[in-house]
């Protein structure tokens, strides 16, 4: 592509990724989703990285679909579709759903507008870290539409169903203050993407391991049955206990020294 839209940096086992269309506030162009994605999967792969950090460049995370530019490609900005073995039927949907899919903590700092389906992206992260005066809103039903990039395995596992519902009914917009009150985000900092790195620091010194493990955990056992989820902790902590990693924090632990873990491969 002729102008770049998204930036990977990995330096200490973190993965700072970055959009980078801040002249539009980094909305969304099919060149942009391309990027997105395209870093998501090498994420999924990418040896030694412990913990993302998501954010934008300039005044906004994401300002939500760029509705000139889909328009001005016509029918090459519509149904697109993910391969038959994928599970979001639609290309849009995987800017927000892949990062559900990299097995290490993602964490969005969120500050400035963070609209449709930009929010949707904020919300596959694990973690969101919000400006008190970010600008938050589902809004695609300001245009008669419905969101549609996987808010239905996000938003309803943070708040309730009838803020989830209130939110998208009115596509009306929220600070970063009521979004925390209300569960969007996680938590609040005037210095979101400070605040990102410093906890995606503090991830990386933990057993990569049982972090991956941890978000497998939650992400695969949040609805399912009793038995499912017991079965499920049972069998990762069996697959965790005496391995060299889990040696190795344990030791840490006793000895107050940083351990030195080995990443997967």
């Amino acid at each position: 592509m002729s102008e770049e839209r998204v930036r990977v940096a990995i330096a200490d086992h973190i993965a700072v990724v970055t959009l980078t269309r801040a002249d539009k506030h980094n909305a969304l162009d099919l060149p942009m989703f391309d990027a997105i994605i395209a870093a998501a999967e090498r994420l999924k792969t990418e040896p030694g990285v412990r913990a993302v950090v998501l954010h934008g460049e300039g005044r906004s995370f994401c300002s939500g679909l760029d509705f000139m530019a889909i328009a001005a490609m016509g029918e090459q900005g519509t149904g697109l579709t993910a391969p038959l073995d994928e599970p979001s039927p639609n290309y849009f949907q995987r800017a927000a759903y892949e990062w559900i899919r990299v097995p290490v903590p993602v964490i969005a700092a969120i500050h400035g507008n963070c609209f449709g389906g930009g929010l949707q992206i904020a919300l596959g992260a694990d973690v969101r870290i919000c400006a008190p005066d970010a600008r938050l809103s589902v809004m695609e039903g300001k245009w008669g539409l419905v969101p549609d990039m996987g808010i239905t395995r996000t938003l309803p596992r943070l708040v309730g169903i009838d803020v989830a519902k209130e939110l998208t009914y009115t596509a009306r917009i929220i600070d970063g203050i009521e979004a925390d009150r209300v569960g969007v985000v996680t938590r609040l900092s005037e210095d979101p993407l400070s605040a990102a790195k410093e906890l995606a620091a503090d991830i990386a010194t933990r057993s990569p391991d049982a972090v991956r493990a941890a978000k497998r955990l939650f992400d695969s056992a949040w609805t399912g049955t009793p038995e499912q989820t017991l079965g499920l902790e049972a069998e990762l902590q069996k697959s965790l206990i005496g391995t060299p990693n889990q040696i190795a924090a344990v030791a840490a632990g006793l000895t107050k020294q940083p351990a030195e873990f080995v990443d997967p491969v």
